[in-house]
């Protein structure tokens, strides 16, 4: 008995220690004050101005397009349950923490939601974010069946298939196929309604897509994931690209080199504004900060995109929470001055 109580004593010390450091490891981030305060762009006068497009920036690739008639998000995440709760235990949509975003986004209806693709942090609170507005939902049949799990009408379900082309009021929305940052996790397709609350690991990707958003001849590309298809953006234009650089840091250059000539080079753009940079097991109540140095290098991703940025002469801002902004303005001195970053 007496070596039992030494062996489970040395387990508990073990555990205590092994807790601690990752408690110290997870709390190693660059820091994101720099760039909010260098590379700010500046807040709108209003969220929904007749004269022209309004980009409200919620978290991860969270992106609200409103004009004075018609406001279309992507993703629509707001829980962000967790670490423990994600790592260990069950997730679903929390109606407190999506109620509360909805409220300091000043959003009461919404058109259209478009998923990027069905992970957890794209696409778990779609369904109740759209019953709330009265949104169409569009994304892939991944992103319809955790929608089918939720109880939303099929009949405000729109599936994806291929490259597809929609309007909404003035904002026209094309879904280009592409693919997912290769980490190989939480891939394959939801192939039936996912039940919640339900494992982070039933969230599987199950097709990821480009979105461009156009309102009188200006247009966004949201690439919410860092992956991509080549030559699936020949062609298009963009003027500016909310750009996912999640896990980007993690990659070699030749990576990221190509990564930037098949999304920014591609779509021949003028400004770049990091998305999918924060933290998501933290409330969008707290102040955003950087992923932590134990899973991404956000660090190493914004040097690349700014040493790039200044070789393109691209401008370059970040965007704040909740914070509504043109995403156009002062683009052509902008991109005529090349703004090094």
């Amino acid at each position: 008995m007496r070596i039992l109580r030494i062996f489970v004593a040395l387990v508990a010390g073990l555990l205590v220690v092994a807790g601690t450091w990752l408690a110290w490891q997870w709390n190693l981030r660059p820091s994101v004050y720099g760039y909010a305060s260098e590379l700010a762009i500046a807040p709108a006068d209003s969220a929904a101005g007749a004269d022209g497009l309004r980009v409200t920036f919620l978290g991860v690739s969270t992106l609200l397009f409103r004009d004075a008639k018609t406001a279309v998000m992507t993703d629509g995440f707001f829980t962000r349950p967790g670490l423990v709760r994600t790592a260990l235990g069950r997730i679903e949509p929390d109606a407190e923490r999506i109620d509360a975003a909805l409220k300091m986004a000043g959003i009461e209806h919404l058109d259209a939601i478009v998923t990027g693709h069905s992970h957890y942090d794209h696409a778990m609170d779609t369904a109740d974010v759209a019953s709330r507005t009265g949104a169409v939902i569009v994304g892939s049949e991944s992103t319809a069946n955790t929608a089918r799990g939720r109880d939303f009408p099929e009949s405000r379900i729109h599936v994806v298939r291929g490259t597809e082309t929609l309007s909404f009021g003035d904002l026209t929305v094309t879904v280009v196929p592409s693919r997912h940052f290769p980490h190989g996790q939480g891939m394959g397709e939801i192939t039936r309604p996912l039940a919640t609350p339900a494992r982070v690991t039933e969230y599987l990707e199950g097709g990821s897509f480009s979105i461009f958003v156009e309102r009188a001849g200006r247009t966004a590309l949201v690439q919410s994931s860092a992956g991509y298809v080549e030559g699936a953006l020949a062609g298009r234009k963009a003027d500016v690209v909310f750009l996912g650089i999640g896990l980007l840091g993690t990659k070699d250059d030749a990576y990221r080199d190509a990564y930037w000539r098949e999304t920014v080079a591609a779509v021949g753009a003028k400004r770049v504004i990091p998305i999918h940079w924060d933290d998501f097991t933290r409330g969008l109540e707290q102040p955003l900060v950087a992923l932590p140095f134990l899973l991404d290098r956000v660090d190493v991703a914004m040097a690349f995109v700014r040493e790039r940025a200044g070789r393109d002469r691209i401008d370059v801002r970040w965007p704040a929470v909740a914070e509504p902004f043109d995403p156009f303005e002062g683009l052509a001195a902008a991109a005529s001055s090349g703004n090094p970053p």
